[in-house]
């Protein structure tokens, strides 16, 4: 019967018109992947009220094409910028970009695009064969089991995303931190709001993610004025393509096993696409004898994640379907468009309609395959991108960094928090403080503490630590910090000449050594926050001050020695603060971020759209020198974009300038307004 089903979902998918409209989803979501700040989740909202009126089967394949191809197409932003494209590119950005800056930008998207293809299809064969034994395992997964593999999530990226397990897993603590502003889950009680209205909803996730990811190495780009590949390329493009298809094939059994991960954590409600391609990233380096060449440009480290991210939309589908319990944004967008077509999820999904279910699975399969077999064809032209100045990529790239933090709550808060992480990102980055595990962090707080509430008042207390899945799940966290601790100690221990070695590695790659001060003073940053969100927590009930207390006395006992180790290795470097802020990329990284707040302060007086058509200009003119035939081509094209695309497609609301009655009284009669403001 599943067998049978499974063929007639298949006939389903190909058939036509809803094979076409497959295809429309897919060239969506390879641009709206592609860029950051957008995703899938604003190509569903935009798509679905034209679903209305269609059948029910291309209703869902415009809508499921663009759902599974951002998880391929996010590949672009996170390997030549380093930026996660989406959430689940996390751990791609880890080893994928190193491979850019090696100039072998190609290679990864070769094995990425391969794996993707190869994830996206294996992950509808194996949740077609194992089904049956699905649900039961989905039906042990209660509070208890969703909070400790959560745990077990920040556990991995906090201690596989750099050099030091106590910087990651503190960076993780500050995280979670994050995640309690706002009003509390368990009253309604506001938490770390600082009187702004603002932060009563919680931090929105794009301002901070573009701010610790994109910013920094934007501000990079601009302040060494250099290319995103810092070596010269040894091979063709075409070559380099052909080599990431062999390396994928090669790790085929890699590539197996992260897929089958992706789809089993993915039928995890809530859970799986924010640590799926963490746990298969940890998976890969733990399993691997030479784990020392994770993190500095491995084709390993890339074909681990992308192979999980894409099994794992498959995989995700079936809480939705089968309880009507979404797993994310984009699930729940889906689960509306279920009821607007007349479906409704629970057994009817998984009996009567189980057809219709399987074309769901196989839509997000030959999405996966389509997109990269096209994405294969654009690699060649992308990889290019590699070599070009950052001057010319630097004003396009910050256009939809600015405007993606925009799309968030259309507030000016959203731009505030921007380049408030964008600066502490950027001083992370220089002193060797992970950023990953802030933002996996802060994605999972709130399911967390959620889940560690509903667990505390459930069992009356901590009885539900013995549960058989918690306990298993909590063995595994246990390992993967005594492992990381382990490695780590090894590292140390080397000669050093290994060490030498390890350190023309990372230069070679274009990497800063770490600087002492800066180090420094992101450790006083974190201490400082933490003992100031520790003064509050007392005045508020038990189960309002739990959780926040649960991330500040860890964040505290894992910063004081990093910060004490930090003190010490900074005084004893000669000039080691002078050094630091006399460092010419260090200088002109903060004037590149004085360019910004001047284009916010300018956007408050005359408007959004002519303040960023301005940075885009005067960088290019001051910044990468270029002349006219240069900087005006370049900024009527932002002008177009922010008209066409976010005016008049998007629909966003604009910020009212001081001066809005002004210009508008001084624009040409017969010129529209929106033109302009």
């Amino acid at each position: 019967m599943t067998i049978d089903a499974f063929v007639e979902g298949l006939r389903l998918a190909l058939q036509w018109p809803s094979f076409g409209f497959l295809l429309v989803g897919i060239f969506i979501g390879i641009w709206l992947g592609a860029v950051p700040g957008l995703g899938g989740v604003i190509g569903i909202v935009l798509v679905l009220p034209f679903t209305y009126g269609m059948d029910t089967l291309s209703a869902f394949a415009i809508l499921l094409g663009i759902f599974a191809v951002t998880s391929t197409s996010d590949t672009i932003a996170s390997v030549m910028l380093g930026i996660p494209g989406t959430a689940s590119s996390q751990a791609t950005v880890m080893d994928g970009h190193p491979l850019a800056k090696k100039g072998e930008a190609a290679r990864a998207f070769g094995a990425a695009f391969t794996v993707s293809a190869f994830g996206g299809i294996f992950g509808a064969v194996i949740l077609a064969l194992s089904l049956p034994i699905a649900l039961p395992i989905i039906l042990q997964f209660n509070n208890p089991e969703l909070f400790a593999l959560a745990l077990l999530g920040l556990a991995m990226v906090g201690s596989l995303s750099g050099p030091s397990v106590a910087k990651g897993l503190a960076a993780a603590c500050f995280g979670l931190l994050l995640s309690t502003i706002g009003y509390a889950q368990d009253a309604a009680i506001p938490r770390y709001w600082l009187g702004e209205p603002y932060l009563l909803d919680r931090l929105p996730l794009i301002p901070v993610v573009l701010g610790l990811f994109a910013m920094p190495e934007l501000i990079d780009l601009a302040a060494k004025d250099r290319t995103i590949a810092t070596m010269p390329k040894a091979r063709q493009n075409w070559q380099q393509l052909v080599q990431g298809a062999r390396d994928a094939v090669k790790n085929w059994w890699l590539a197996v096993r992260c897929s089958a991960i992706g789809v089993y954590i993915g039928m995890i409600p809530g859970v799986g696409g924010a640590v799926v391609d963490w746990i298969a990233y940890g998976h890969a380096l733990q399993s691997t004898k030479n784990p020392e060449r994770y993190g500095t440009g491995d084709i390993r480290g890339v074909i681990a994640p992308e192979a999980a991210n894409n099994a794992v939309r498959g995989g995700s589908l079936i809480p939705t379907v089968a309880f009507g319990v979404p797993g994310s944004a984009m699930n729940a967008l889906l689960l509306s468009a279920l009821l607007i077509q007349g479906l409704q999820p629970g057994k009817p999904m998984l009996t009567t309609d189980l057809p219709f279910t399987f074309s769901m699975i196989w839509n997000i399969a030959l999405a996966n395959i389509i997109a990269a077999a096209l994405l294969m064809l654009l690699a060649n032209q992308i990889a290019k991108l590699s070599f070009v100045s950052g001057h010319l990529i630097v004003p396009g790239v910050i256009l939809f960094v600015f405007m993606g933090a925009w799309l968030s709550l259309a507030e000016l808060g959203d731009w505030v928090t921007l380049m408030l992480f964008g600066a502490l990102g950027y001083v992370m980055k220089l002193g060797g403080w992970p950023r990953p595990p802030v933002v996996l962090a802060f994605i999972l707080g709130s399911l967390m503490e959620n889940s560690f509430l509903l667990s505390w008042k459930i069992h009356q207390g901590l009885g539900w630590l013995d549960r058989p899945i918690v306990v298993v799940i909590l063995l595994l966290t246990a390992a993967t910090l005594f492992y990381s601790v382990r490695r780590n100690r090894k590292r140390r221990a080397e000669a050093q000449a290994a060490r030498t070695e390890m350190q023309s590695a990372v230069r070679s790659i274009g990497e800063e050594p770490t600087d002492p001060m800066a180090s420094l003073f992101v450790g006083a940053v974190f201490v400082a926050l933490f003992v100031a969100a520790l003064g509050p927590v007392f005045d508020w009930p038990a189960l309002v001050f739990a959780f926040p207390l649960l991330a500040i006395v860890p964040g505290l006992l894992l910063t004081a020695p990093v910060l004490a180790s930090d003190a010490i290795t900074a005084r004893r470097a000669a000039n080691a603060a002078r050094t630091f802020f006399a460092r010419t990329d260090v200088q002109r990284g903060f004037s590149f971020l004085g360019y910004c707040v001047a284009m916010i302060v300018i956007a408050v007086l005359v408007g959004q759209k002519i303040a960023l058509v301005l940075l885009v200009a005067v960088y290019l003119w001051r910044w990468g020198r270029y002349g006219w035939r240069v900087v005006l081509p370049y900024a009527a094209a932002t002008a177009l974009i922010l008209i066409g695309f976010y005016d008049r497609i998007v629909h966003i609301f604009w910020l009212k300038p001081v001066f809005a009655d002004q210009i508008r009284a001084a624009i040409p009669e017969g010129i529209p307004a929106w033109l302009i403001l």
